[in-house]
């Protein structure tokens, strides 16, 4: 699989969810965006990676003492330790924040290893400190009990589903205020370069709404005159 270019990357920093959302709807992809999932914190940085994914089963008693922690394989353990540098992890915790997916320490060490964000759709636990990190958190809602209370961890880097979501590994995952976007890795150049283009023709739209225009054949651009105003415009941003 090819890996996620610097191009691509710094694209999609740059453009929001939503325009992601239009974008692969008209590719027929209506199923992209990762239900009941919130940034701990608003206002960071774009999220932008690739899915490194772990998943967990129901918890059974007999399989998650407290002691399974001290395993150093135990997958949750080295999930956080093995997401390559750059990746986002994503964790199908079976869409229950019930009980926490991670906490503060185990996302820091996440932070520090170069990964690029983490995203549940269960919840998780230390969410004041997770506040303050300068680090892309996204989860269901906050949680205080173990995840062992009601959930096993089972798989890393495998294909699972979060939010309703079929995330594979190697998937571009873009996160941004609005939601976390998964967008098929092979589309995601074609996807990160029309985008940028939708952002742009947005940002003269909006600016021509301030003016006062109407949006009748401006959005979409469905006069001439709006396409001519347009290249126009690109040109004087120039």
């Amino acid at each position: 699989m090819k890996a996620l270019s610097n191009k691509t990357r710094e694209q999609l920093k740059n453009v929001s969810t939503p325009t992601i959302a239009t974008c692969l709807y008209k590719r027929g992809l209506k199923n992209q965006f990762i239900q009941d999932v919130v940034p701990v914190k608003l206002g960071g940085p774009t999220m932008v990676g690739e899915a490194f994914t772990m998943r967990y089963i129901p918890a059974r008693e007999d399989r998650n003492p407290i002691s399974v922690f001290q395993n150093p394989e135990h997958p949750q353990r080295v999930a956080i330790e093995t997401c390559p540098v750059g990746s986002v992890l994503v964790i199908d915790s079976r869409k229950n924040p019930r009980a926490a997916s991670g906490g503060d320490i185990l996302i820091t060490r996440l932070m520090v290893r170069g990964g690029a964000g983490i995203v549940t759709d269960g919840g998780f636990r230390d969410t004041g400190n997770l506040a303050k990190l300068d680090f892309p958190v996204y989860h269901n809602k906050p949680s205080a009990p173990t995840n062992l209370t009601l959930h096993e961890a089972l798989d890393i880097n495998v294909p699972i589903g979060c939010g309703d979501v079929a995330v594979f590994p190697g998937d571009i995952i873009v996160g941004d205020d609005d939601g976390v976007m998964v967008i098929p890795a092979e589309i995601a150049d074609e996807v990160a370069e029309e985008c940028t283009q939708m952002t742009l023709f947005e940002d003269f739209v909006l600016e021509q709404v301030n003016k006062g225009k109407s949006i009748i054949g401006l959005y979409p651009a469905t006069h001439e005159q709006t396409l001519k105003d347009f290249e126009a415009w690109k040109l004087a941003q120039e």
